[in-house]
């Protein structure tokens, strides 16, 4: 990424990042590169992390949290860091491009998204009087959180949920489930939404609330990991709610204005997302460049041959044009724009080009791209699955269409 379009002191905290996961992150990797290298090892036969692994990144959160990476995009008011959206767009990906996928304890471990975990802005809404229980424990690590809003019939259409929360005293009784939900099986905290007024909810008018529960109240299940393409766990789970019981100080904001609750900080989390993909993609594509270069057929290396070129001249276009959009998107982010169209078509562009990229870089690697060795397939997996949550590329269309339609060619 261009690093003329980013503030210094960002372009600083990107080279202490990098410092970080080279001298505090990649040295525990190596020391544990048996039980790192394979999903069978990883994940035990329930497809939960191995309490060995569970540990090792709760170090690696902890250590993050130290030295200020943690909880640097958490809000100003909870502790964290406040930084926007350019230095998530900057930050998100140069981890990426450094890294590449497939490294176990650096993504989401020592960055995590500011949507989902650490400090997350949904936890504005918190209750004052909670903040100096919870928080802490959050914003060092030693703690994580999940986001619980998708359920098994409401995905991209959140007001078809099915969970209930119904008032009993000075309590609220939750019964229902969710699907898809990052870090549920493991979290110790959970932001779960439910509907408390299904007329309002059947008008798309309101109608939903937000708690921050306690997984070990009575009530809340884990019910398993949902693996995905090819692995043999998960970070993904599903939750059960059997009458939960959360106290009224647990609730997240007003009653029945839980969707504005969990749209606080969506944006930042769509580039963030969309930013680790093309850094990623980027990743991907300096490999090929090199495999190209030395990798010899028919008398000549590869990088001569016109079919390879046009592989990667249209991954380097992929990616130019996605961190182009990165940028200026969440330049008009911080500055307070709207940019509702312009989210959409970055989430939308940057995780089909970063799809698009792995593919043509395993390409140009031929066998050796479908092995994981070099990690491209591990990669494409990644790519592939992040056209689908934080909004699936159909419904990030949708929004782009009713935007221009209700408003013009504004971007």
């Amino acid at each position: 990424m261009n690093t003329a379009l980013i503030p210094e002191e960002i372009v600083r905290i990107g080279e202490s990042l990098l410092r970080f996961v080279d001298q505090e992150v990649a040295p525990i990797e190596a020391a544990n590169k048996a039980l790192l290298s394979s999903d069978r090892t990883i994940f035990d036969e329930n497809g939960r992390f191995t309490p060995e692994v569970e540990a090792l990144k709760r170090r690696v959160r902890m250590k993050s949290a130290e030295a200020g990476f943690y909880t640097m995009f958490g809000p100003e008011e909870l502790g964290g860091g406040g930084l926007g959206p350019l230095a998530a767009v900057y930050l998100n990906g140069l981890l990426s491009t450094h890294c590449g996928p497939g490294r176990t304890l650096v993504h989401p471990v020592v960055i995590p998204s500011p949507f989902t975990n650490g400090l997350s802005p949904v936890l504005t809404f918190l209750d004052p009087s909670l903040r100096d229980q919870y928080l802490p424990l959050l914003g060092s690590g030693d703690r994580t959180l999940c986001f619980g809003l998708s359920e098994p019939d409401a995905g991209s259409d959140v007001f078809a949920m099915k969970t209930r929360a119904v008032r009993d005293g000075d309590d609220w009784v939750i019964t229902g489930s969710k699907q898809w939900i990052t870090n549920g099986p493991y979290a110790d905290y959970a932001m779960i939404f439910a509907v408390t007024d299904p007329d309002l909810a059947t008008k798309r008018k309101g109608g939903i609330t937000g708690f921050f529960v306690d997984t070990k109240w009575p009530g809340f299940n884990v019910v398993s990991t949902i693996p995905i393409m090819g692995q043999l766990g998960a970070e993904i789970g599903i939750l059960s709610f059997d009458r939960l019981r959360v106290p009224d100080s647990h609730r997240l904001g007003a009653i029945d204005q839980g969707l504005k609750v969990a749209m606080r900080g969506v944006n930042t989390g769509r580039l963030g997302l969309s930013a680790t993909c093309i850094g990623m993609a980027r990743w991907a594509l300096v490999q090929a460049v090199e495999y190209a270069k030395v990798r010899k057929t028919f008398g000549s290396v590869i990088g001569d041959h016109q079919a390879v070129q046009i592989l990667l001249a249209d991954s380097a276009a992929d990616i130019y044009a996605a961190e182009t959009m990165l940028v200026d998107c969440a330049q008009k982010l911080e500055r307070g724009d709207k940019a509702l169209a312009e989210t959409s078509m970055v989430k939308l562009h940057c995780t089909e080009a970063a799809n698009r990229v792995f593919d043509r870089c395993m390409q140009v690697h031929g066998g050796m791209g479908l092995t994981n060795e070099l990690r491209l397939e591990a990669g494409y997996r990644f790519t592939r699955s992040m056209r689908i949550p934080d909004g699936t590329s159909e419904i990030q269309r949708r929004t782009i269409a009713r935007d221009l339609l209700a408003n013009g060619v504004n971007f």
